[in-house]
């Protein structure tokens, strides 16, 4: 049951210690503040216990840095290799490229990455995975969705995480390298979560690996590139965690969304049926500590219209989107998690009780006329 909950609960995302690499080095403890002194006092050896995963982390950052050091200064003298052999007229996707994404239709993570493929005319299959039973992605060791499986010629590529899967194909559709050199820019590594276990983080993952005459052309300055970054990474660590106890605010809430998951989702009679009544119930008592782990007003609708009322201050007036005249790839993030609230009671009260009901309709529509 707890695997149909994450549907629209993305859970796993809260790392103790967050791994970037290269230009993304850093590191942090998102809606944790105090919780490592939660549980001191205890003597030296409980204390070098507890430290245990903290040193598994940095150690984890230490290796992390240095690859990610390493993997950059491997694009740059690829990059210079490779615009120097390919025409423009190569600098576009390939016919040939077949797109299959793994998806939970609910999930505002998959959400992102099928809002990035149809803007820019992506066509790509959809696998919708079981969420009890995930057969459907058993072969691949990386265990959480989307995945996506990008085939080129006779090469196939599996790229993980939906901010790696979206910087790594606007980066081919926008420079051109070959998608088996973009996604070595984005190294797996490995951290240490809060409760000791190892989990799996992505170098770069915010980052379009770009030549300076690319990066121009597409952002016209370093000040939008930070923008865009910085706002993507904010749909990641903030926005999605605003989604679970808005939508299973109140029993009614939670039985109403558990049945769209399971109208949406791929399920059996019988695993439906489960999911909907257990789930709902399990979810609404889950969301109650997410509202605790992420500080969370107590009436929590009151932080998705904050989060809204930022976004949308954040774009301003004098455009229609962050991205300018177009959406960019933080528009089309933020857009891409709202998005799975749709039909249910916390979507029509954002858009009631919001400014970004104007916004949100514009992203819809520039996707919707996005050429195919």
């Amino acid at each position: 049951m707890a695997q149909a909950a994450r549907a629209l609960w993305p859970g796993g995302r809260a790392l103790a210690w967050r791994v970037g690499c290269g230009p993304q080095l850093r590191l942090s403890a998102p809606g944790r503040a105090g919780f490592a002194g939660a549980a001191g006092g205890r003597g030296p050896a409980s204390a070098a216990l507890k430290g245990c995963p903290r040193l598994l982390g940095v150690a984890a950052l230490a290796l992390g840095g240095a690859l990610g050091l390493y993997h950059t200064a491997r694009w740059h003298l690829c990059a210079r290799e490779l615009r120097a052999e390919r025409p423009a007229a190569q600098l576009s996707l390939t016919s040939s490229l077949q797109l299959t994404l793994y998806q939970y239709k609910t999930c505002p993570f998959c959400s992102k990455v099928r809002a990035f493929l149809d803007f820019h005319g992506l066509p790509y299959q959809v696998v919708e995975v079981n969420p009890i039973r995930r057969a459907e992605i058993k072969f691949s060791s990386y265990r959480k969705v989307p995945i996506l499986l990008a085939q080129e010629g006779e090469s196939l590529q599996q790229l993980n995480d939906s901010s790696v899967i979206i910087s790594a194909l606007k980066t081919y559709l926008v420079s051109g390298q070959p998608l088996e050199d973009v996604i070595t820019y984005y190294p797996p590594m490995k951290a240490v979560n809060e409760q000791g276990k190892e989990v799996t983080e992505f170098c770069n993952k915010y980052w379009l690996m770009l030549d300076e005459k690319e990066t121009q052309r597409m952002y016209g300055g370093k000040e939008a590139r930070k923008e865009e970054m910085k706002w993507r990474q904010w749909a990641d660590d903030w926005l999605v965690h605003l989604i679970s106890p808005n939508v299973y605010r109140t029993p009614a809430e939670a039985l109403a969304s558990f049945d769209y998951i399971v109208r949406e989702g791929r399920f059996g009679a019988v695993e439906g049926a489960l999911a909907k009544y257990m789930g709902a119930a399990a979810m609404y008592l889950i969301s109650k500590r997410l509202k605790s782990r992420h500080h969370l007003q107590d009436d929590v609708r009151e932080d998705l219209y904050e989060a809204a009322n930022k976004w949308v201050a954040a774009v301003g007036k004098d455009r229609p989107f962050m991205g300018g005249q177009k959406p960019n790839l933080a528009d089309l993030a933020v857009y891409g998690v709202l998005r799975v609230m749709e039909g249910l009671e916390a979507f029509e009260d954002l858009m009631r009780h919001t400014r970004i009901q104007p916004w949100y309709r514009r992203v819809e529509k520039a996707i919707a006329e996005a050429p195919r």
